[in-house]
């Protein structure tokens, strides 16, 4: 266990409310003040200049739950033995070591808007006690879901027909096309058929659910955690027209591709290495019009957060409130010819953003290149609300750099990311672009070492692995695995990742002392 955790002093203040704002599957590179000119964030933008940003923040797995469990225990999925998505439930003697449930027994009111993902959730999820006293839940905004979806009821709730609102779902209606992802795809909107209207769609409904529920705190007198995790923007790529019509498709920026790296992707499907679609020329994705469709709904976030920041203001609580805006995971959005995400480790899918926000506490304009993880939130707002970080936790505190308070420190000198048996895929939903089916899945296994210059992943029992130079490769384009001059650094790195592989375990309580 890092020393660091129980070394960093907390903040003058023991009590600042957290705002935490986590989207679903948004890359790194989506943000405008980051670099990308072809988006759309101006609130975003601002409040990156408010706060510290980590350009270089990894998840510990490219899947939902596992990623989602790691980062509000501060440990890692394989430590948890959380690794999938659709596990039936989440372990009890983890409860515990959820940060609401945490801050709850330390005085804080937590609540929830929006998806949790801890198990399965094709349902309303089976939940532990996780410290949330306010919960308006929304896995997602699909029509099947409406037995377990308090946005589908709010829309009633508006006078609205929730089933009209949310008919591009319906697909005896709007069948999807045959060659098109079996999470959804692109619902291309126009002014003659849209998704569901801004006022009426799930991100805003987050908003609107998160404000109720900073009020009842306010009113309340308590400090406050409200963690909103919107759906977006997780594929069916589906925007409303009002921000899809903003973007000409044809003028962004092409996926990374060529043709060697399809024939790498499909070798990997073939191994039986899985992935939740095959590898495809970007055009046959219609990659373009995804892509705005996807930064589309990344400008809708951006809207919706600006309004969770002015009520902050508007409200006076925003002087004394931390917050956090993320990612659990990324989307490869067409580069390397895959779509969504899977047992991969590119940084469109492991790369997140990170912005950090305390007025007069955290540092402003701040952008750092130290390698993050995604478990070291966790402490870090523990740190910040003056609560003692506790032992189980495998992250380390991201204050001494959001504080300001040693700048020769170094935080990681490596990230790491996990990938076991994350999603049950069959042969059905993963046949090659040559119409032939790959080996039937066989629970894959998989783990991303990077380090400040090199990149090195491991299919475990497959025989298969990449490696990247990030220094002179950023876009992962040449994967020197196999070339003999690369062998000696590959053949340190693995040692490397084995080592970093076992200190993440949970080797369970230190043992007693034996006279």
């Amino acid at each position: 266990m890092d020393e660091s955790n129980h070394t960093v002093e907390s903040t003058p203040n023991p009590y600042p409310n957290i705002l935490w704002y986590c989207t679903d599957q948004q890359r790194f590179d989506t943000i405008r003040a980051l670099g990308n000119k072809h988006i759309n964030t101006p609130r975003l933008d601002a409040f990156l200049n408010e706060g510290t940003t980590f350009t270089h923040a990894y998840c510990q797995s490219p899947i939902c739950t596992p990623s989602r469990a790691s980062f509000l225990t501060g440990m890692y999925p394989s430590a948890l033995r959380v690794s999938a998505n659709g596990v039936p439930s989440f372990p009890e003697e983890h409860a515990e070591h959820l940060l609401p449930s945490i801050l709850a027994n330390n005085g804080y009111l937590c609540g929830l808007t929006g998806k949790l993902h801890l198990t399965a959730a094709a349902q309303k999820e089976t939940r532990v006690q996780d410290g949330y006293g306010f919960f308006e839940y929304s896995h997602a905004p699909a029509r099947d879901y409406h037995n377990h979806n308090d946005y589908y009821h709010w829309i009633k709730q508006q006078g609205a027909d929730p089933e009209e609102v949310l008919k591009r779902y319906d697909r005896k209606r709007y069948p999807l096309p045959e060659d098109d992802m079996f999470q959804g795809g692109l619902f291309e909107p126009n002014e003659k058929l849209d998704n569901a209207p801004s006022n009426l769609h799930q991100t805003h409904w987050c908003t609107e659910m998160g404000i109720d529920f900073i009020q009842s705190a306010q009113d309340a007198g308590k400090p406050w955690l409200l963690s909103v995790n919107v759906f977006d923007p997780h594929a069916p790529f589906d925007p409303p027209n009002e921000y899809y019509r903003r973007y000409d498709s044809s003028s962004l920026p092409e996926p990374i591709f060529d043709d060697n790296q399809k024939m790498r992707q499909d070798q990997l499907a073939y191994a039986g290495i899985d992935f939740q679609t095959e590898s495809r020329p970007p055009s046959a994705w219609k990659a373009q019009k995804i892509k705005a469709a996807y930064y589309a709904m990344i400008e809708q976030i951006d809207t919706e957060f600006g309004r969770l920041l002015d009520f902050l203001d508007a409200s006076g609580q925003r002087e004394n409130t931390v917050v956090v805006f993320m990612s659990d995971h990324g989307e490869m959005l067409g580069d390397h010819g895959l779509m969504l995400k899977g047992c991969r480790f590119y940084d469109g899918l492991t790369r997140v953003p990170l912005i950090f926000s305390w007025p007069g506490r955290i540092q402003s304009g701040l952008q750092s290149d130290a390698l993050v993880e995604l478990i070291d939130v966790m402490p870090t707002l523990l740190n910040a609300a003056g609560v003692e970080v506790p032992d189980h936790v495998q992250g380390k505190s991201l204050w001494p750099i959001v504080g300001g308070n040693d700048s020769s420190y170094i935080h990681r000198d490596y990230v790491r990311s996990e990938y076991y048996h994350a999603l049950k895929m069959d042969a059905k939903d993963a046949i090659t672009s040559s119409g032939n089916e790959p080996p039937p899945y066989d629970g894959t296994k998989a783990t991303m070492y990077r380090n400040r210059q090199w990149k090195l992943v491991v299919y475990h029992g497959h025989n298969e692995g990449e490696l990247y130079d990030m220094e002179t490769d950023p876009e992962e384009k040449n994967d020197l695995w196999s070339f003999p001059e690369h062998q000696a650094i590959k053949m340190d790195l693995l040692k490397r990742s084995f080592d970093a592989t076992i200190e993440a375990v949970d080797t369970g309580p230190e043992p007693l002392l034996i006279a």
